[in-house]
């Protein structure tokens, strides 16, 4: 007697048949109950959660932003002052023109 074939249903839905299985938690579910998110078929729970790790990784970067801000206007003030002073230093140190002798 041959065993029958193990159908997989869905999580969520028992009532149907999964398609495909989370990656992340290795649950099986229905094609209604996945969404792709970069290029993987993930469940509304582990959606969430990459979601939120989404979201740790900018608040990261949002609480560094400002001292970055302030260090790129520093650094770009200080060069535009130093172009300003090398002009006026050059201007400054120029030989004065020679004039023709006078007949």
């Amino acid at each position: 007697m041959t065993s029958p074939a193990i159908q997989q249903r869905c999580w969520n839905h028992q009532d149907r048949e999964a398609s495909c299985r989370c990656p992340r938690c290795g649950r099986s579910f229905c094609r209604e109950c996945v969404t792709e998110h970069r290029s993987e078929l993930l469940c509304a729970t582990c959606l969430e959660a990459a979601a939120a790790e989404r979201q740790s990784r900018r608040r990261v970067f949002r609480r560094f932003l400002p001292a970055a801000m302030a260090l790129a206007g520093l650094a770009l003030a200080w060069f535009v002052f130093y172009g300003a002073g090398q002009a006026f230093l050059e201007s400054v140190a120029r030989p004065e023109p020679t004039t023709w002798p006078d007949r």
